[in-house]
């Protein structure tokens, strides 16, 4: 009888912050592999809201849930540098992307192809966002954030709270 393989997958993403959409996803890529490496990347060049270390901290808090009602072994690491590198680096074999609209589509056909280039050994894996998470991204939550808006059914009570907190910090330039 042969051994099994375990399945292992990447996510990777800024997750400045987390939303339901990225929630939603890594939900879904649990049920179909038994080990998902959330990979948060630096991205010093996005400014983000929210510190490396706090986005790390905050994917593990909302991720809890879904490793255990999945069984899917879910890790949190921070990364830089190559995807597929980092993919090779924890032991995927698998990179697994969101997509939302064909606007995602036209820039993950492009990374596909170079990453596949890259490593031909690597799968990518789409997953299209679920009903009710086509519109979500980070970047639209912090702007509704920052002008007041609710953001509650865009992602959980915790990144909510810290967002906000976040987002009503004083400016020290204004």
């Amino acid at each position: 009888m042969a051994e099994h393989r375990l399945r292992s997958g990447v996510y990777p993403g800024t997750f400045d912050p987390v939303t339901n959409g990225h929630l939603d996803i890594i939900h879904r890529a649990a049920r179909i592999l038994d080990r998902l490496v959330v990979g948060v990347a630096m991205s010093p060049g996005k400014g983000p809201l929210f510190p490396l270390e706090e986005r790390v901290e905050l994917v593990i808090a909302e991720t809890q849930a879904i490793a255990g009602s999945t069984g899917c072994q879910i890790e949190v690491v921070p990364f830089e540098g190559l995807l597929v590198g980092f993919a090779r680096e924890v032991g995927a074999s698998v990179i697994v992307r969101g997509l939302r609209a064909v606007t995602d589509f036209d820039y993950e056909f492009q990374m596909a192809g170079l990453n596949r280039r890259l490593d031909p050994e690597i799968e990518l894996v789409f997953l299209m966002a679920s009903e009710g998470n086509h519109f979500i991204s980070s970047r639209f939550v912090k702007e509704i954030a920052r002008l007041g808006g609710d953001i509650t059914s865009f992602v959980p009570r915790l990144t909510r709270d810290r967002t906000l907190s976040r987002v009503r910090q004083p400016n020290p330039g204004e």
